[in-house]
């Protein structure tokens, strides 16, 4: 046993399922307000479907060997090797039943490391959700969730982390010699999946009714920026408990992760001055995401220094490309496709340019920038080509779209039956709404 990297383990995935509560806040405020429950929702349902699929077959198919047998595509993980967790709970293995012989962690037991891996999948689906804001079931969204995480992103993740296609055991890690892909804590599995899925749901789902012609302004300003200091603090445990240990490695993706984000916000924000003559709070929120995003896949492998430059880079490429939906007319709702997909692509991308082992600027030649350019498009095909499916198949089956009465009322009251915000100032009671009646009248009186 390895108690205090299993104790750093565990409080890492504790941070990263944070993340997903942090999420419908930040996605929350962003929508408008007779939105925002079913926002926060679909960040929640996505806590619930995933939570119960990789115990039962996620966590197999993530990291079990390869479902058609030792050495082929190296796609998805054998589903029914670990179904139900079977050989990674404690006491099973009679050799030691602490330190499980199963754990893909030198000292950590088994259960921790599905514990840690669980929250991952659940923040990517969660992800996808700000694409479609304000104009789908809740009920579709839940069946999609269920299909996404085992085929798609179950996929990736053993492609990536669990010795499949992209990893360095796949054919791009003997493309030259000591290069491998690298992807220290998601930028290929989380972000540029979560953000090919959001663009493919986006141009099936179609636009909200309004947009381009009406303004769809963020509700909450504060809900924004509170659900972005939430996803900060939780993203150490995405980054630094990536390093598997709490060690300097750890120590380092701490850093990293901060000082790129600093930056980012920074580059997003001298942008929107250039170009809208207004530093916003909305701009300072996204570029902290986006220089997290970006940050993820290259965490382990820079120094602090070349974190700040990917982190400018970053923030001024995501808060250009934003503006994108509005030139190409699809209607990427929170900006999944802006920060998520634009933010993984350069993180990791840019990894062969800045990695101080093996980037081109620090004389590693142009192996690693190859390698992670070919990881990119694969990551992108992948999901592109499985979502496109399953979204097609969802909408000729159950619809993705409530109806236009529904979508006008607002889908807090049409799916939820519930409101967000109980501002009546008629009304009377002890509770916030009783409040604001009493302030009204009292208000009124005294004028």
């Amino acid at each position: 046993m390895a108690p205090g990297d299993t104790a750093w383990l565990l409080v890492s995935a504790s941070l990263v399922l944070l993340m997903t509560p942090g999420l419908a806040f930040f996605y929350g405020g962003m929508t408008r307000s007779k939105s925002v429950l079913n926002m926060m929702m679909m960040s929640f349902g996505a806590i619930g479907v995933v939570g119960v699929v990789y115990v039962l077959w996620g966590y197999s198919m993530s990291f079990g060997t390869d479902a058609f047998g030792e050495g082929t595509a190296g796609i998805w993980g054998d589903p029914f090797e670990f179904w139900a967790l079977n050989g990674l709970l404690p006491g099973t293995d009679e050799a030691d039943p602490y330190a499980l012989s199963n754990s893909l962690l030198t000292g950590i037991p088994a259960i921790v490391v599905v514990g840690f891996q669980m929250t991952f999948a659940i923040i990517t689906v969660a992800l996808i959700s700000g694409s479609i804001a304000d104009r789908v079931k809740f009920s579709t969204w839940l069946v999609f969730t269920g299909a996404w995480v085992s085929l798609v992103y179950f996929g990736l993740a053993h492609m990536v982390w669990g010795g499949g296609l992209l990893s360095g055991d796949g054919p791009f890690g003997s493309m030259f010699t000591d290069i491998a892909p690298i992807d220290f804590a998601g930028g290929t599995v989380v972000h540029i999946n979560a953000g090919v899925a959001g663009l493919v749901l986006a141009l099936i789902i179609g636009k909200r009714r309004g947009f381009g012609k009406e303004p769809m302004r963020p509700h909450n300003l504060t809900l924004v920026m509170l659900g972005a200091g939430l996803l900060w603090f939780g993203w150490f445990g995405f980054n630094a408990g990536s390093a598997g240990a709490a060690d300097g490695l750890a120590g380092l993706a701490w850093v990293n992760t901060t000082v790129a984000t600093a930056a980012a916000m920074i580059g997003w924000l001298i942008v929107e001055r250039l170009r809208d003559g207004h530093a916003t709070s909305l701009g300072a929120a996204s570029g902290v995401v986006a220089g997290l995003v970006a940050i993820t896949p290259a965490a382990g492998a820079l120094s602090p220094v070349g974190s700040i430059f990917l982190g400018l880079i970053a923030g001024a490429l995501c808060a250009l490309a934003v503006s994108l939906k509005f030139k190409l007319g699809y209607d990427d709702s929170l900006d999944v496709v802006g920060v998520h997909l634009v933010g993984g692509l350069v993180g990791t991308v840019l990894i062969g340019l800045f990695a101080t082992e093996t980037g081109l600027f620090y004389g590693g030649g142009i192996g690693q920038l190859v390698v992670q350019i070919l990881v990119a498009l694969v990551a992108i095909v992948f999901s592109g080509v499985l979502t496109l499916i399953i979204g097609l198949i969802l909408k000729v089956t159950m619809g993705w779209r409530v109806t236009a009465d529904d979508e006008v009322e607002g889908i807090d009251i049409t799916q939820h039956g519930e409101s967000a915000y109980d501002l009546d100032p008629t009304a009377s009671g002890s509770g916030a709404s009783g409040v604001l009646a009493n302030a009204t009248k009292k208000q009124g009186a005294q004028a």
